[in-house]
């Protein structure tokens, strides 16, 4: 969830000191990992899930604060466009409650939300990129009320100098400039946290990285913008250049972008933290009280708010989390390269597939980030992102191979070995990761499904583009709701 912010404009004073105090925060937090302060002992896992919202006939709607006031729960909020909204998860043990506890809780917390939307006309859909929405929805006024939205958006111009360019090919090619961050509200994303001890969150993170581009292959739900066919999962370099900072004089210097894959494998979390204050300036100079020295000195646990907030200002596709609960601080590894959607059903079987598999991978003798370079997992994140499940993606011992070879010969045994180490048996595993692996023996996922529907209104029923998708999309929310697997969804 995205902090608050008061509207203001920031000082040079203003950045001086934040500076100061993010390296305070920065000392503090390498205090509490040396003195072993963190809490690992009942590591949980959670999960967010970003939504749009459309009207009647599936096209977008900017009214995320009347459903918001409809819904009337705190677990849900804003996101970044006003017709996005997002819930988070209340988190668990991941085998807490048995096989159908959390898919029963998520569906009930979607389903009431629904309900209430509907009575005021607005339906939700767990999608990766509402293929209804035309360029002329994200405009400034696209931009959701909170502040924070709207500070950011000011920063990153203020950068930048000058508009945006989005560029994407595909089977069409989109070329066009924006003069707000609001395209990267068209991102909609699940993001699967996993809590683990400061000893264990490098080979985690590292894990995670080396498994993007298979998550995003097989998993791939967003191949429309804009009315153009275009990458896969057009969310990927969509979200890339709608918060770059950078002008091109810039990028050609070597400068990162705030949307980050990252540049090595890791040693520590430590590493990340230190990045994020060696390579990015800050875009929300906002300082508390708090001194973490002296906090930490009384026995106490620091917010370490400004190391956060400008953590959350930086959007690696597997972030760290610092976070204080009940008095206790933790880490978590936040996975955030998928999309949202189809289903719930397809969303707790890619949770299933990346923690048994990153729990796998952890446990390996000699690990695949030893026989991997970090560019081939960079690599391959792109690849996924243009070619969804019909890549060929490289793995150490493999070579480049098609997706669903890899993943059925090599990843979807070690994503079992994973889960039951965490302590869930045959019974329940089975049917999550059965969904991937019949993603795989069909090669069919959301991507490919939007695809031969848009392809069948248009040539069956000669509908014009728009129109198609629009179809498409009413189509889509109607299965999404019967929370069958995207491999099973019918094209007629």
């Amino acid at each position: 969830m995205g902090r608050d912010v008061p509207a203001m404009v920031f000082t040079r004073e203003d950045r001086r000191r934040y500076r100061i105090k993010m390296q305070e925060c920065l000392d503090a937090f390498a205090q509490m990992l040396r003195e072993a302060r963190f809490d690992s002992e009942w590591p949980q896992v959670g999960l967010e899930i970003e939504l749009n919202l459309t009207d009647t006939e599936a096209e977008p709607t900017m009214r995320n604060g009347d459903v918001l006031d409809a819904i009337a729960d705190p677990a849900w909020d804003t996101e970044l466009g006003r017709f996005n909204l997002e819930i988070n998860i209340p988190p668990r043990r991941l085998v807490a409650g048995g096989p159908d506890a959390w898919e029963e809780e998520i569906r009930a917390a979607l389903n009431h939300a629904d309900e209430r939307a509907r009575s005021i006309g607005v339906h939700l859909i767990m999608i990766g990129i509402l293929p209804t929405l035309r360029e002329s929805d994200v405009g400034p006024e696209a931009l959701s009320e909170n502040a924070r939205y709207r500070l950011i958006n000011e920063q990153v111009f203020a950068a930048r100098g000058e508009d945006l360019l989005i560029e994407v090919d595909g089977v069409d090619r989109l070329r066009t400039y924006a003069e707000t961050i609001t395209p990267e509200a068209a991102c909609t994303s699940t993001q699967f946290h996993l809590q683990v001890s400061p000893e264990d969150f490098a080979d985690y993170w590292n894990a995670a990285q080396a498994i993007a581009g298979i998550q995003v292959a097989l998993a791939a739900n967003s191949p429309f913008l804009f009315g153009k066919e275009l990458a896969h999962e057009t969310r990927i370099p969509l979200f890339e250049q709608a918060t770059d900072t950078r002008p091109q004089e810039i990028k050609a210097q070597g400068v990162r972008p705030r949307v980050w894959f990252g540049e090595r494998w890791i040693t520590s979390v430590f590493d990340l933290f230190e990045e994020n204050l060696r390579y990015f300036p800050a875009l929300l100079p906002l300082c508390e009280d708090q001194d973490p020295t002296q906090t930490l000195a009384r026995g106490d646990t620091p917010d370490l708010a400004e190391l956060t907030l400008h953590n959350g200002t930086i959007y690696r596709w597997n972030r760290p989390v610092y976070a204080v609960t009940r008095g206790r601080p933790h880490l978590r590894v936040e996975n955030r390269v998928l999309p949202a959607g189809p289903t719930v059903a397809d969303t707790l079987a890619n949770g299933a597939f990346y923690y048994g598999l990153t729990r796998a991978l952890v446990d390996e003798d000699r690990p695949v980030w030893s026989r991997m370079s970090f560019s081939a997992a960079e690599d391959n994140l792109d690849t996924a992102a243009r070619d969804g499940i019909d890549a060929r993606l490289y793995w150490p011992g493999t070579g480049e191979v098609p997706v669903p070879e890899l993943v059925l010969r090599r990843l979807l045994p070690l994503a079992h070995q994973g889960l039951e180490r965490s302590g869930m048996d045959a019974a329940w595993r089975e049917p999550l990761l059965g969904i991937i692996e019949q993603r795989c023996v069909t090669a069919r996922n959301g991507a490919v499904w939007q695809k031969e529907m848009l392809h069948r209104f248009e040539t069956s029923e000669r509908c014009g583009r728009h129109e198609a998708l629009r179809r498409m999309t009413q189509q889509y929310i109607d299965y999404m709701h019967l929370n069958a697997p995207v491999h099973t969804w019918p094209v007629d």
